[in-house]
């Protein structure tokens, strides 16, 4: 029989075992980067304010939201977010892997995004071109600002299908990010709330005002649309191809920023959309089918088109309007009233003026600009 003085040593060896394993496996050891010694008094947050251009066929008034006003600090981490997969639950995808700035930020010829999963998306992504106009974002109109939208596809279990606490805690493990929020926000503890910030203010800096036909309209820039352009520039602003109704704003917006019924659909009840957009938010039978007005802007880099993709080219979307517009109860009123018969009835010529117009709007020092590219 063993002596208690025999057994004792035993077990003190097994405790301190079991001490050790552990200290190794809590992760309480290093809570998310809390440990991270950083020298605090040496980082310069001095705020410096981003310095918006002016575009002179852009509207002259930049909104500027006044809780999270950009700095060049803000904005510069913003991008890094935009661009550092660290954001997804595997590490793999970024905001930049589905809104790519040679595509006019979208997904590079893609109807639909794919998540971390494989999962396809049910919309096409769209275009991040001068959103610091747009009040409310995505397709339905769900996001009422770009901080609320960027606060979404980090936990959307077909995008980047994370939990906010964890990507927080991976940012908090990296002193060079604890560094840059503390630069750009003054703050040593990260939330998910100061990360959709900083995306919101790069997002707020993505404007495009210097394509073709902004240059054409700027008295002494020598660019001069062809006599087909003007054409097409002058019926797209007339009730030949009616296109202004809806794609135009204050200052040249190329969208008015409201929800329609375009007519791709014909269906027996409101119920019947396999897509019901605006109406999924809203709740209201008469907003189904109804999505938000994409800008025209770098139309000509973004296909394919329409919020499921249907269409590869322009040409396809002009034919639609032309001659393929489907009624329904809730039509649009200005499809209703403007589209009669099926569409416009356009002739070639006055298509592929349309098109050619379109194509003006394709601003190449946008998606170009350096201050738009990747940090990394």
């Amino acid at each position: 029989m063993k002596t208690i003085n025999s057994i004792i040593p035993i077990l003190f060896v097994f405790l301190i075992s079991i001490v050790a394993c552990n200290c190794d496996d809590d992760p309480t050891s290093n809570p998310c980067g809390e440990d991270i010694q950083i020298e605090w008094q040496s980082i310069d947050t001095t705020k410096q304010a981003y310095p918006f251009p002016q575009y002179p066929t852009l509207p002259q008034t930049i909104p500027n939201n006044p809780d999270n006003p950009a700095t060049i600090a803000g904005v510069e981490l913003g991008r890094r977010l935009f661009y550092d997969p660290i954001l997804s639950g595997d590490s793999t995808q970024s905001c930049a892997s589905c809104h790519a700035q040679g595509f006019g930020f979208t997904d590079n010829l893609k109807a639909f995004s794919t998540g971390i999963d494989g999962i396809n998306g049910r919309r096409n992504a769209m275009a991040l071109i001068n959103l610091t106009w747009v009040p409310r974002l995505f397709w339905d109109g769900r996001a009422t600002g770009l901080e609320d939208q960027a606060l979404r596809p980090v936990t959307d279990p077909i995008e980047m299908h994370n939990t906010w606490e964890n990507a927080v805690c991976d940012l908090m493990s990296s002193p060079d990010y604890r560094q840059r929020f503390y630069k750009a926000f003054g703050i040593k503890t990260i939330t998910k709330e100061d990360v959709a910030n900083a995306i919101a203010q790069f997002e707020r800096t993505l404007i495009s005002g210097t394509a073709r036909y902004d240059l054409a309209t700027i008295p002494g820039s020598g660019v001069f649309l062809t006599e087909q352009e003007y054409y097409g520039y002058s019926i797209f602003f007339n009730e030949v191809a009616d296109c202004f109704h809806c794609h135009t704003g204050s200052g040249s917006l190329f969208t008015d920023n409201q929800f329609h019924n375009n007519g791709l659909d014909s269906v027996a009840t409101l119920n019947d959309y396999p897509d019901k957009g605006l109406g999924e938010v809203t709740k209201e039978l008469q907003d189904n089918g109804y999505f938000r007005t994409p800008t025209l802007r770098n139309i000509e880099l973004t296909a394919p088109y329409m919020h499921d993709g249907r269409f590869q080219t322009l040409e396809e979307v002009v034919d639609h309007y032309s001659d393929h517009v489907k009624q329904a109860e809730n039509v649009d009123p200005t499809i209703k009233v403007f589209f009669k018969d099926g569409g416009k009835h356009l002739s070639p010529d006055d298509k592929a003026a349309v098109v050619a117009f379109l194509k003006t709007l394709t601003d190449t020092a946008f998606v170009n600009n350096p201050a738009f590219k990747s940090p990394f």
